[in-house]
């Protein structure tokens, strides 16, 4: 039996929900801090099992994202709980904040990786040596990526944080079926 009654999101939704949220906090742990002092010493990053991990799994949410943002546009109506006008504006503005990094942190490790000339490597053995097209873009030159990249990462850990948080508050505090409303 699907779950779209209006106080639950679908299967769908939570699944896409947790699966990113797994991915994410992963690829955070995963993320090795020295990423480029690593490859400018001469480490292949394929020999590195982290990197190929915290690469893989950036794709994955890339694409979960994408996919996630189809399904938006075509789910049952997702619920709507009763809060306070700031708490709903509050809850929105994370909401796309969080989307916007969703995409942004995979798009800012390319641009790092063309930017430097790293290759992408991913599980299965799966390489892409050069990224010309982000090399030579007007982009890749704008800022350090690599950096850009990795202060994203700790946005959106700790956005992360700060919206579970709110989750818990909702469900012991208000018991407004907030959390319940996305638990699997």
């Amino acid at each position: 039996m699907q779950q779209n009654s209006l106080n639950q999101y679908d299967k769908l939704s939570k699944a896409f929900h947790w699966i990113t949220a797994i991915a994410v906090a992963i690829a955070f742990v995963l993320g090795p801090g020295d990423f480029g002092r690593l490859l400018h010493d001469g480490i292949d990053p394929g020999a590195r099992i982290d990197i190929v991990w915290h690469e893989s799994l950036g794709i994955t949410v890339f694409t979960l994202t994408l996919l996630r943002l189809v399904w938006v546009a075509v789910r049952p109506v997702a619920p709507r709980p009763q809060m306070t006008s700031w708490m709903r504006l509050l809850s929105q503005l994370v909401h796309l904040v969080l989307w916007f990094l969703l995409f942004a942190l995979p798009i800012t490790a390319l641009l790092a990786l063309g930017m430097e000339g790293h290759p992408l490597t991913l599980l299965g053995g799966f390489r892409i040596n050069e990224l010309p097209l982000l090399a030579n873009s007007h982009l890749s030159g704008l800022a350090d990526w690599g950096e850009v990249h990795k202060f994203l990462g700790d946005v959106i850990m700790w956005l992360a944080g700060i919206h579970a948080l709110a989750a818990v508050y909702h469900h012991l505090k208000l018991k407004d079926g907030v959390l319940k409303s996305m638990w699997p």
